[in-house]
């Protein structure tokens, strides 16, 4: 009796705690959106635990994680999601990244989804070998939006009246 009580407290300490670190990864699985008084798409973003801002979002109607990345010029994209996103590499170019110097293929996105916000024909890069299983969210999607932070919240803002 006392092992089975074990083992159950043992999963539900697991489930809990599984659900906790989750959390504190990505704050933002279902993103804030609120309508502005100009008909603006707002979203609010809570920074992680790690100081990153991770939500989930929309690649070609599928749903994925995204990495935030102001310092990234254009989304990039591991390689390996690339047939689960409809994405096809098309040239190939010379890419830095934090990990160095790699090869990497020009595609575009027809559509990225951020909360309600939803942009049409992004560039974008099939990058190998991008750890973590997330899409950085780079300048090509985000030069699109207004964004500014106020503590641990980013708020982006669509630059066109979007429909709800």
């Amino acid at each position: 009796m006392y092992i089975i009580a074990a083992a159950l407290l043992i999963a539900l300490l697991t489930a809990l705690f599984s659900g906790l670190l989750s959390h504190r990864n990505n704050p933002n699985k279902n993103p804030q959106t609120a309508l502005t008084d100009s008909g603006h798409v707002q979203i609010l973003l809570q920074r992680n635990a790690e100081g990153h801002y991770v939500a989930n979002g929309f690649v070609n109607g599928t749903e994925v994680v995204f990495l935030l990345d102001t310092g990234a010029t254009t989304i990039a994209v591991p390689i390996e999601m690339a047939t689960q996103l409809s994405l096809k590499p098309g040239q190939q170019i010379t890419t830095v990244t934090a990990n160095g110097m790699t090869n990497a293929y020009l595609t575009n996105i027809k559509s990225v989804k951020l909360g309600e916000i939803i942009e049409y024909d992004v560039p974008a890069a099939l990058v190998p070998n991008l750890p973590g299983g997330q899409i950085l969210l780079g300048m090509s999607f985000l030069k699109r939006l207004d964004f500014s932070q106020r503590g641990d919240t980013l708020i982006l803002e669509s630059l066109q009246n979007q429909a709800r």
